[in-house]
């Protein structure tokens, strides 16, 4: 893999928006908590949090200076990424699944989670490959019952896919794309304009995951509201399911997962992945 670019701030760019106040569309599923862990209470920072449809749409609109954006809205906008910090999986990722009540190859029709755009691309790179051709799709609030009755298969992401109790088979699509490719899956990183993060915003949001990996127990205990069983469950997802780094092999199965969108006409190009400076 080539080198990637490695973007410096401009003239009169800091580590915060014009107001002072770097603004953070942050997805609102725990497995985002981990990448915002203590920032909330940092000055310099507004964590606003969003599911991941509408995050990109407000970093799209500049109301939000970085997002946590799904991987494929990287291909349409002019952005660089803070290095170091992502949301992927290498395996079973539990909280991205397509759930379907007969045989896979027998699909015709899925219904796919309004909150997402990553794994929207992803379930249709997986099932083309998968099924040799293309499905209806349709576009549906999540919830499982009412999209399953209006289509064969339904995709779901996050806690309601995690949280989800079903005799509905389910594909996980982690596994599905580690299965065909050899590689990890990149679902969502941190994303903005050229020269909005400088190297020191740049090591506060990996520092800020950094303190979230370390407390994972912590956060799954507040995601679950001190239910025991809960808590453990959400803490062995954490830890065993979802990979926070972005390394070579993450830019590797993200590259990939460009090139074969773009195969699909899913994304205008396959895009040169641009990074923020770091110290």
């Amino acid at each position: 893999m080539s080198a990637p670019a490695v973007v410096k701030p401009g003239p009169g760019a800091g580590d915060a928006s014009r107001a002072g106040l770097l603004r953070l569309g942050a997805v609102s599923y725990l497995n985002a908590e981990p990448t915002v862990h203590g920032l909330v209470r940092e000055s310099g920072f507004r964590v606003e949090r969003e599911v991941p449809s509408r995050v990109a749409e407000r970093l799209h609109a500049g109301e939000v200076d970085l997002g946590l954006v799904p991987s494929i809205e990287y291909a349409f906008g002019r952005y660089a990424i803070v290095p170091g910090v992502a949301i992927g999986s290498s395996g079973p990722v539990r909280s991205v699944c397509l759930f379907h009540r007969g045989p896979l190859e027998r699909v015709r029709r899925v219904a796919l989670d309004t909150s997402s755009r990553a794994s929207v691309g992803l379930v249709r790179v997986l099932l083309h490959a998968r099924l040799g051709r293309d499905p209806e799709y349709v576009r549906m609030p999540p919830g499982l019952d009412a999209m399953l009755d209006h289509a064969d298969a339904a995709l779901l992401i996050g806690d309601p896919a995690l949280d989800a109790e079903t005799d509905a088979l389910r594909l996980d699509l982690g596994e599905e794309w580690t299965r065909l490719t050899g590689l990890p899956v990149v679902y969502a990183f941190w994303a903005g304009p050229t020269g909005v993060v400088g190297p020191s915003g740049v090591r506060r949001l990996q520092q800020a995951l950094a303190s979230g990996l370390a407390s994972l127990g912590a956060i799954a205990q507040r995601q679950a509201d001190g239910e025991p069983e809960r808590a453990a469950k959400y803490e062995a997802y954490l830890r065993d399911n979802i990979v926070y780094r972005l390394g070579e092999a993450e830019q590797a199965g993200l590259m990939e997962f460009f090139r074969r969108a773009h195969a699909l006409a899913l994304v205008p190009a396959v895009p040169e992945l641009r990074f923020h400076e770091q110290a």
